[in-house]
C-alpha cells in the first residue's frame, strides 16, 4: 500500500508552528505580549542604553570621604537592625540579629581601614 505523506512527515525542526494549532496560538500569544508590553518600535531598539546615574559615586571624590559615609552607613544598618529584632520574636528576631552583626563586622572592617587611612590633607 502507498502512502501518500512520508513516514515521519516532513516539518520544519525550527519551526514554532510544528501542529496545526500551535500558528494560531503563537498569533494569540503575540497580540498578548503587544497588548500588556506595548509593540517593540523601531524607535525603542535604537535608542543606546543609558545607565541611570542617579546615585552615582563622583568620580572625584576622595577615599577618606567614602570610608566615612560607609562606616555611617554601615553603623545606621546596624542600630535599624537591631532596633527590627527588638519587636520580632523567635527565628526571625535570630535573623535580624545574625544580618545585624554581619552589618556590624562590615562597620568594624570599614572603620580599620579609616583608621589605617593616612589623611590626604
Amino acid at each position: 500500500m502507498f502512502k501518500v505523506t512520508p513516514n515521519p512527515p516532513d516539518i520544519d525542526p525550527a519551526s514554532p508552528y510544528a501542529c496545526p494549532g500551535s500558528k494560531q496560538f503563537n498569533e494569540a500569544a503575540e497580540r498578548a505580549l503587544d497588548h500588556h508590553l506595548g509593540p517593540l518600535s523601531a524607535h525603542m531598539m535604537a535608542v543606546p542604553y543609558a545607565p541611570n546615574r542617579f546615585y552615582q559615586v563622583n568620580p572625584a571624590i576622595a577615599s577618606e570621604p567614602l570610608l566615612v559615609d560607609v562606616c555611617e552607613t554601615l553603623g545606621s544598618a546596624t542600630v535599624m537592625l537591631n532596633d527590627f529584632a527588638g519587636v520580632l520574636e523567635g527565628s526571625h528576631r535570630k535573623t535580624a540579629q545574625g544580618i545585624a552583626q554581619i552589618v556590624m563586622v562590615a562597620e568594624i572592617a570599614a572603620n580599620r581601614l579609616l583608621d589605617k587611612l593616612v589623611p590626604t590633607e
